[in-house]
């Protein structure tokens, strides 16, 4: 039995690696088409348009401009893999239950003439002479008529054929076909195997150890890139059962302490950023503060399981100056208690932010079997609209999620935020009086009863159509089984030992660069530094905080740089990019972030063993 298990998970691996092989072949192919190295940069939105569409992507003004903001003035061959991952071809079923929404007679045709109304007024709107190059199209096209099963068919076949284009011009072209960028380097035209080097030397920092009991090996493996400046870690960390964790709160010592509690949530969007409540805390005065963050532990019916309990979770505090712009990092939740993550020090007073960060190892996209849409309403005995018992329990859960302050009521604030997440609009006074005519409310905030009521209306003014219930449930994270799988939320504690302190949730976004710097700044701070063997210039730094590991490259030549990085040695080991080989650009005089790793499964030991190396 363990010699079939382990020759499943071996082939298992090798389908992984294959995949990740195809996906950057196809990566590189569409890109050489456009651009004449891997090297080069997209230096426009047409360009990026262009290069899309030769990976068989349709990208509509709207994506274009997801990832070409008015800041933008290049992607890398990097970001375009990370678009590639995030903008999926659309599917022939995709297609059809889009045409399906247009013939609601289910007849398999569109009429010429709300095919123009449709296309030259919604979405992309395209011009009327773009329209009829489409209805021209004999293969699909016959008595005024749009054979949408034929033209979906035709689609993908094109998009195809153009994927296809660009591997037979990488295939052929002695040039392209060595431009090896983002997954592994190719053999010697003798066929012989790359050599590896000796182990690199290392550069540590005398003050800042890892974690004591972490073993470090400087093996290479031979996949690594030969002949090229690289450095390398291991870090072996034991199971979670085995690891001591170290109490962050002492209840004895703080029980005349003064506390605020906030909860808050982390959400996954469709191209996998993550978005998450940020705060404001206030301190009146010097004084002693423990500030916690863990996953917010919402009761579940029998059989359910709280997948988010197992998301890491951590908080960066940083102290406003200024202006909100010019913030410095004070600390950051290192010190872990299961899953609670901590920090415990002195702070001046004045005002903070907390900005809440998770790895992204664990709260991922991710394809799961489900075998039946949840019923939402049903119709009683009269014919009267209810919500099922199922959907006013994952309601209830909502309720506990946004009510921020745990009151057990919504004010108009708290109520805003969901409203912002679900339908990107925001609740004014006079909506909000509106409300409190139809709906129970204490204190002029919404009870548990009017928000299940509210949902309810919602059903009633659709007569029972699910739809916007849907839209609701899926931008918080549900599933259609109801089941909460691209969210965790999650509650803060802010005790401090001389004053009260004051929090307030102020936004609901991405962490942005604020976020990004004060990560970089806390593992350079606190994490070992390796010197790429060659190139004094490029540090990899590395740091271990409980259960996870981040590793931060930094580079301090005058020139942009190019790193390779192989995790083909880890054991048991997931990291945050889903991908096990890959390759970041990293500009002068800059750090960024090259990997968040952690285990796969906690009850086993796992080994974080990676070759970063210089393209």
């Amino acid at each position: 039995n363990q010699k079939a298990m382990h020759s499943e998970n071996s082939q298992g691996e090798k389908s992984q690696h294959a995949e990740e092989a195809t996906f950057y072949m196809n990566c590189r192919a569409a890109y050489l088409t456009v651009l004449k190295s891997s090297l080069e940069n997209i230096k426009s939105k047409e360009q990026l348009s262009l290069v899309l569409q030769q990976a068989g992507r349709n990208p509509s003004h709207k994506t274009i401009n997801k990832y070409w903001t008015s800041q933008t003035t290049s992607l890398n061959f990097d970001d375009f893999c990370a678009i590639l991952k995030k903008e999926k071809p659309a599917t022939k079923s995709e297609l059809l239950e889009a045409f399906g929404k247009i013939d609601t007679d289910k007849a398999g045709y569109i009429s010429h003439d709300e095919l123009y109304r449709i296309l030259t007024t919604r979405g992309d709107k395209m011009t009327w002479e773009e329209v009829t190059t489409i209805t021209k199209q004999t293969d699909f096209n016959c008595s005024g008529k749009l054979d949408y099963n034929k033209f979906c068919e035709l689609y993908l076949s094109t998009s195809e054929q153009c994927c296809k284009a660009a591997r037979d011009r990488l295939e052929v072209d002695p040039r392209m076909r060595q431009q090896q960028f983002g997954n592994q380097t190719e053999n010697s035209s003798e066929g012989g195997k790359s050599v590896p080097k000796p182990s690199p030397r290392n550069s540590s920092k005398s003050d800042h150890k890892l974690p004591k009991g972490d073993s470090r090996a400087p093996s290479r493996p031979s996949s690594a890139a030969s002949g090229k400046a690289s450095t390398s870690t291991t870090v072996t960390v034991g199971s979670s059962s085995s690891r001591s964790t170290k109490l962050i709160i002492e209840p004895d010592t703080m029980k005349e302490w003064q506390c605020a509690q906030s909860k808050g949530c982390f959400y996954l969007e469709e191209d996998g950023e993550i978005i998450s409540h940020k705060y404001r805390l206030h301190l009146p005065q010097r004084s002693a503060v423990c500030i916690t963050i863990k996953p917010l532990n919402i009761p579940q019916v029998e059989g359910k399981s709280c997948r988010w309990l197992s998301v890491d979770t951590a908080l960066f505090i940083l102290k406003e100056n200024e202006n909100q712009e010019n913030l410095q990092l004070v600390s950051f939740t290192e010190l872990q208690n299961k899953e609670m993550f901590g920090w415990k020090g002195e702070l001046g007073s004045g005002v903070y932010w907390l900005l809440p960060f998770t790895t992204g190892c664990r709260l991922r996209k991710v394809k799961s079997q489900i075998t039946g849409e949840a019923k939402l309403v049903w119709r009683d005995e009269d014919g009267e609209l209810a919500l099922t018992k199922e959907f006013r329990a994952a309601l209830l859960d909502i309720f506990e999620m946004i009510d921020l302050d745990g009151n057990g009521l919504l004010s108009l604030e708290e109520y805003n935020f969901f409203e912002l997440r679900t339908s990107g609009e925001k609740c004014d006074q006079e909506a909000w009086a509106v409300c409190k005519e139809n709906f129970e409310m204490k204190k002029n905030e919404l009870t548990r009863q009017g928000f299940m009521d509210l949902n309810l209306m919602e059903a009633n003014d659709r007569d029972g159509d699910p739809w916007d219930l849907w839209v609701t449930l899926l931008s918080l994270g549900y599933n259609k089984a109801l089941e909460m799988t691209e969210a965790c939320p999650f509650v803060i504690d802010v005790c401090a030992e001389r004053c009260k302190p004051r929090m307030k949730a102020v936004s609901l976004e991405a962490g942005g660069s604020q976020l990004s710097r004060a990560v970089c700044r806390a593992v350079v701070q606190k994490g070992e530094a390796k010197v790429l063997d060659g190139s004094e210039n490029i540090i990899i730094h590395t740091y271990r905080s409980g259960s996870r590991i981040t590793s931060v490259i930094e580079n301090k030549s005058e020139n942009k740089v190019i790193i390779h990085v192989n995790n083909e040695q880890s054991k048991n080991c997931l990291n945050n990019r889903g991908l096990t080989v890959f390759a970041v650009e990293v500009a002068p005089k800059s750090m960024m972030v090259s990997q968040h790793a952690m285990a796969l499964n906690e009850q086993e030991e796992w080994i974080y063993s990676c070759v970063h190396s210089l393209v």
